[in-house]
């Protein structure tokens, strides 16, 4: 049973943002050469993301609550004409073609995902187990789109850090057991506080609580 603390600090992370902390928000990640755009609920968000993918673009969906809640995923891919990057690796020969599957995985056309924070100074925050998503978000993809509920963020570094190891971790831990049989752990973290190339990055921002 959770304390009255523990409570208190797992409540804090599910409380989307307020208008001004959104507002704050999209000013620094724009200027920082993140394309951002901010929609109501899951369904303007799938819309968005369909919109931001070329008829015949050729997609990596990357492991992701925010995407699986809002039903981004392969059927999505398919009704939508887009090609699946994850269908390419299906085929190939993991012994054989290692090399090449990993080169694929880093560098796809279009990568979709979520975050685990972002900051009102404009720092975004990726934590992960392995590390396979973060070549295609750091540099790999010719572009990236995030999904993101604004329940993510934060104020600022320290925040987003208490956020990924209180919050995110034991929820994701979790996952990864029932789904794999092993949980989770924060041994790689992408940080991105500016992008160079101009109009590679786009972040949904939504207006609801959507995954951890």
């Amino acid at each position: 049973m959770l304390c009255w603390t523990e409570l208190v600090r797992e409540n804090m992370w599910k409380e989307t943002a307020s208008e001004e902390s959104i507002n704050k928000t999209v000013a620094v990640l724009t200027a920082n050469g993140v394309t951002v755009v901010v929609v109501e609920n899951a369904e303007k968000a799938k819309e968005k993301a369909k919109d931001l993918i070329s008829k015949d673009g050729e997609v990596m969906i990357m492991v992701s609550t925010t995407l699986e809640t809002i039903g981004i995923n392969d059927d999505w891919l398919k009704e939508n004409g887009f090609g699946s990057v994850k269908d390419k690796l299906k085929s190939m020969d993991r012994e054989k073609d290692n090399r090449q599957m990993q080169q694929i995985g880093a560098a796809p056309e279009y990568a979709i995902g979520s975050v685990h924070a972002v900051t009102e100074k404009g720092e975004i925050l990726v934590a992960s187990n392995t590390g396979s998503q973060l070549p295609a978000y750091a540099s790999g993809a010719d572009k990236v789109i995030w999904v993101v509920g604004t329940q993510k963020i934060v104020a600022n570094f320290d925040e987003a850090m208490k956020r990924i190891y209180e919050y995110c971790l034991p929820l994701e831990d979790a996952r990864a057991r029932k789904a794999y049989g092993s949980g989770s752990g924060v041994n790689k973290i992408l940080i991105v506080n500016k992008e160079k190339r101009e109009g590679r990055l786009h972040m949904i921002l939504v207006k609801e609580m959507l995954g951890f």
